[in-house]
Formats: structure tokens, sequence, C-alpha cells
């Protein structure tokens, strides 16, 4: 098949990991794919934001951002419709995005089959985090996109409900989570090889990777950390984040710095080795529809896995079996589960062997993934 894979990614980070793999999946698969996307998503270095829209975006009142956002869509049409031309493609691959009008209207005027990806409800989120001026436009624009595609494929069923609330028809919502690249974390050296290339040997390493946010409670980890009496507990961060400052103040100030280590953005072909130092791979708080690309990391690595019991991590772990998962309403449910998983090695072990049976026994990998996507749109072509 000939895919045209439409984004408007223009930083370079965990976003770009889901487009980068989804695409190679599809082209290993023998499939032909176009990717139309801003210029800048495909020359930052990984890690790094786009400075301008960054400037812009921190300049303007918020409600002519927004018209600037929607404006965009034509501008994204226009390449669209260039690209169509020139590409001729069986199918449009589009990775949603607020007020990104072009997807659906390439379809209308060229009939050609759109699948949507969506990864969070966008509106819902900026509302939340980031404030939102124009508000009602918005939620009827994200409703709009939603339903005007063939397919619309959520990474979680959580997720799915709320699209279906939006007044997508259930059997047009196809669930796809995030995946693995199998290949990506093959060959890598054994955890006391790393360990001892990192200087951490002897240590029951924590880790946890991604961009670290206050909310991800992180403090929560190096408090628990500072009240145990064992001296052998490490906690390595790989990646960075405005709530890096504070935390390393904070193992500072509880004198257990020398027991916190943050690596920094490293280049994610980094990643697996590093994984592979830990003894128990942290996924502290999640927002309630995600499919944390860390989560699937961690597994295909054979880590053990702590994580709150919520109902879009249920969707892939099995508390007891490849993780100890606790009540994020309890206030010490994390520093419980924390006792009870560092203090066993055979339940790390047994836990670490579930994990990688539930990535290849799930098929939660790109491959599969793009098989897929590539069924539905030859199902939409019959």
């Amino acid at each position: 098949m000939r895919i045209l894979y439409h984004h408007r990614i223009a930083s370079k980070d965990g976003q770009n990991v889901h487009v980068d793999e989804i695409v190679n999946a599809l082209r290993d698969l023998g499939h032909e794919v176009l990717i139309v996307a801003p210029a800048s998503s495909t020359e930052q270095d990984f890690g790094a934001s786009v400075g301008w829209v960054d400037r812009l975006k921190a300049s303007l009142p918020k409600a002519l951002y927004e018209v600037l956002e929607m404006g965009y869509s034509l501008l994204a049409y226009a390449r669209l419709c260039r690209a169509i031309r020139a590409f001729r493609p069986d199918a449009i691959y589009e990775r949603y995005n607020l007020f990104l009008f072009s997807g659906i209207w390439a379809r209308r005027r060229y009939g050609i089959p759109l699948l949507l990806e969506v990864n969070a409800p966008i509106a819902q989120e900026r509302e939340k985090y980031d404030g939102i001026a124009l508000k009602r436009m918005a939620d009827r624009a994200q409703r709009h996109i939603w339903q005007g595609a063939d397919y619309v494929l959520p990474v979680t069923h959580v997720l799915g409900k709320m699209i279906e609330a939006a007044g997508v028809p259930e059997k047009k919502i196809i669930v796809i989570p995030n995946g693995i690249n199998a290949a990506h974390f093959s060959n890598v050296p054994g955890s006391n090889q790393v360990k001892a290339r990192h200087g951490l040997e002897g240590r029951v390493v924590l880790g946890f990777t991604g961009f670290v946010r206050d909310w991800h409670g992180l403090d929560r980890v190096i408090r628990w950390m500072a009240l145990q009496e064992r001296t052998d507990l490490h906690l390595l961060v790989v990646g960075d984040g405005p709530a890096r400052p504070d935390l390393e103040k904070l193992s500072e100030s509880l004198g257990i710095s020398g027991h916190v280590t943050f690596t920094g953005l490293v280049q994610r072909d980094s990643i697996p080795e590093l994984v592979a130092a830990f003894d128990v791979a942290l996924q502290p708080a999640v927002v309630a529809y995600a499919s944390p690309l860390k989560l699937f990391e961690y597994l295909a690595m054979g880590r053990a896995v702590i994580a709150p019991r919520q109902e879009n991590l249920l969707e892939v772990l099995t508390d007891g079996e490849n993780a100890v998962m606790f009540d994020p309403s309890d206030p010490q449910g994390l520093e419980t589960a924390l006792s009870q998983v560092c203090s066993d090695p055979e339940l790390r072990e047994r836990l670490g062997a579930a994990s990688k049976r539930a990535i290849f026994e799930g098929g939660l990998t790109w491959r599969a993934n793009a098989q897929r996507i590539v069924e539905l749109f030859e199902s939409l072509q019959k």
C-alpha cells in the first residue's frame, strides 16, 4: 500500500518515537509511506523543542494563538493536497491534534480512507494544564475531527469511551495501545554488567525514564528512600524535566544525594541499556487515559514494575502477576509498594519474567500495531 502519514508535531520527543516506530514498522511490512509534517520535526535532536513555537505560544494571547493553530490547517491542507496529487496514496494515517482539520478535509475531497490515531483528548488536556481560551470551539473542533475519520484509534479503552461519548460510533473505534520495537530491546547487556558500567554494583536500583514533572511523584520515592535504614537503594532517573532541580534539592536536603542520579537527556538508543540497570521500574503516576511508552519498555526489559491501580494501566498490567499496583488515592500506597518490592528479590524476579511474557504474548509491538493498521485500511477498500 501507499500510505500518507500526516502529523503536526514540531518537537522531537516521545511523540516522535510513536511516529517513527509506526512508520518504520509499516515500511518493514513492505508498504510505502510518505510523511507530511512540519519540517522542524525532522531537524531537531531528540528531547528538543522548537524554540520559536514555544516563544510564540508564551507571548501571544491564548485566543490568538488558537486562531493561528486553526490557520495552520489551511497550510497543512495545501501540503496534503500537493502530496496526494504527487504520491497518490491508498490511505491517510493521521496523528490527532487540536484544531487540525486538514486530514478530514483531504479525505472528503479525494475520497481517501483516513485512520486517526488519538493519544489524548487534547481539548480537555490543554484546558486542565495550560488553559484554553476558545473552549467551546475547541470542544466542537475535537468532536468534528474525531467524527470525520473512517476509524479512530485511541491508545486505551478509557480514551475510547471518551471518544464514543463525543459521538463516534463504537464500531469505528479500534483501540491500539503503544508498543515496543522488539529488535531495539534485544542484545542488551545483563543487569550486573550495566550496573558495573555506571558505578551501581551492589545497589537495588529504582528506575524511571522520561520527562520528569512534579505530578510524577518522584519526590515521594526520594522521601521514602530517606526513611529506610538500608544503604543499598539508588534512584536512577533517565531523562530530564522541570521537576529535576527541586528533586535534586530534596535529595540533598535529606542527605541522600549520593543515592540519586539524573542522567539528563539521553539518545533513545541508550535507553534499553539504562533500563537494564533497573531492579524496580517506576510508573508512580499517569493520567487516566494514557498508554505510557515507558511502561511497555519496562515490560520488554523484564523489570519489576510498580504502578497505580487504575483502569488504563489494568488494560496492560495484572496486579501481582507482572506488576505491584497500588491505590493512587492511598497516601501511603506507593510507599507500601516500594517496601514490598524492594525487600523481596524473588518477587522482583517473578514479576520481571511475567513482564516479558505480557509484551510478547499480548502482541504489544509496533510491528503488530502496523499489521492491524493495514488490515483496517484493507477493510475500507473492500
